[in-house]
């Protein structure tokens, strides 16, 4: 690890405490860089937003993303106080970040009771046998619109 990425991580501590401090959520903190810039930044606001999926790396995609105006991010990389859980981590992949600085590990956050154990474990099971109950309902109607969108000549590939 370098000087410069010891910077970013102290960033994306420093908003991990802002957010705790401001009860805006829980303790974590993300910043994104592309050369050598801080172009999103994030901290936990899922209990201020009443939104679940206001992590401070999704908080911090998004910033990234209407700043550089485009989905991808595929030149930046992620600074987050905490590993990622695993919705963090699909969108992390999703928005082609090239790589993750992390401080906390899941273990981690798992004894100060952010505990997403149970989703990784949900991940591995068929879908019949997982706790929220998933039932496929009207395939055929659905896959009109994807075959619509194959065939889409001015469709944006992503």
């Amino acid at each position: 690890m370098t000087e410069r990425d010891s910077y970013f991580m102290q960033k994306a501590i420093s908003l991990a405490r802002k957010g705790a401090d401001s009860n805006s959520g829980g303790p974590f903190g993300a910043v994104i860089v592309k050369d050598d810039v801080i172009v999103g930044k994030g901290y936990n606001k899922v209990t201020s937003t009443n939104d679940p999926t206001a992590h401070a790396e999704i908080v911090a995609i998004k910033e990234a993303c209407e700043k550089l105006n485009s989905f991808q991010l595929e030149n930046c990389v992620i600074y987050t106080s905490c590993e990622p859980c695993p919705m963090c981590l699909g969108a992390i992949y999703w928005a082609r970040l090239k790589k993750v600085f992390y401080a906390c590990n899941r273990e981690d956050a798992s004894i100060i009771n952010f505990d997403d154990q149970i989703i990784y474990d949900e991940l591995k099971k068929p879908i019949d046998d997982r706790q929220i109950a998933f039932i496929n309902l009207m395939r055929q109607e659905a896959l009109s619109v994807f075959k619509e969108w194959s065939n889409k000549p001015d469709k944006i590939d992503y």
